[in-house]
């Protein structure tokens, strides 16, 4: 074992510098296959600081959980600008979900991986995280369907056919859940297979969905065929 660095810093860059080491180590190893002694090494401190700091090898993994959770979150949400179009605004924030979990490959892996998988906790974290993509999911899918309306009412006035989106609120909801359980799915595939960028599995969800999505704001839902009972 290396020798261990003594350094003084603010607790807080401290405290950063061991959930760095502990999100490499539990991305790459899982949350069993980990020890606090890899941990620390990592990190560059002593095992007992680590205790001190962050408890326990459960406080760790959950303090990981959550700053990777909310940095996700905030990288969609800062990816998406107000003003474009709405076919804009998911692709924007598609390509930042998809940068993001690129980009932090372990951190995704804890999220989408091992914090499922080990105990109830850890999966009530990543819940909520969930939930708040779905909910702002839900706020595009809203807002599309808010800004297809006026284009419908121009329609009527000139007298085409309207086809007015009419959306009700269960539909939205399981949307904004399929949408996010694509992207899932999507971006752990997109890391385990070389060569595919962010923008690429963006734009393979973007291909996927919003030709559904684009069809439901200009009313023209797909209807299931009807069958004799």
């Amino acid at each position: 074992m290396g020798a261990v660095k003594t350094k003084r810093m603010p607790r807080a860059v401290r405290e950063q510098q061991m959930l760095d080491a502990a999100v490499r180590t539990f991305g790459q190893r899982g949350y069993m296959a980990a020890s606090m002694d890899e941990i620390a090494e990592l990190a560059g401190v002593s095992k007992p600081l680590v205790y001190l700091y962050l408890n326990s090898k459960e406080d760790l993994f959950t303090a990981c959980i959550r700053r990777e959770g909310k940095a996700l979150t905030q990288a969609v949400r800062d990816g998406v600008r107000s003003g474009p179009t709405a076919d804009r605004q998911l692709w924007d924030g598609l390509q930042a979900f998809f940068a993001h979990t690129a980009e932090h490959p372990d951190g995704w892996s804890i999220l989408h991986l091992q914090a499922r998988t080990h105990g109830e906790p850890f999966a009530a974290e990543v819940a909520a995280m969930r939930e708040e993509l779905v909910a702002f999911v839900t706020h595009l899918i809203v807002v599309a369907a808010r800004a297809a309306l006026p284009q419908a009412l121009g329609c009527a006035r000139a007298g085409r056919d309207p086809r007015a989106p009419d959306l009700p609120e269960r539909e939205v909801a399981g949307l904004a859940e399929a949408l996010v359980g694509a992207a899932e799915s999507l971006a752990a595939w997109a890391n385990a297979t070389p060569g595919v960028t962010a923008r690429q599995a963006a734009a393979t969800l973007m291909n996927f969905a919003w030709a559904g999505l684009g069809n439901l704001m200009e009313g023209r839902p797909w209807s299931p065929p009807v069958t004799a009972d």
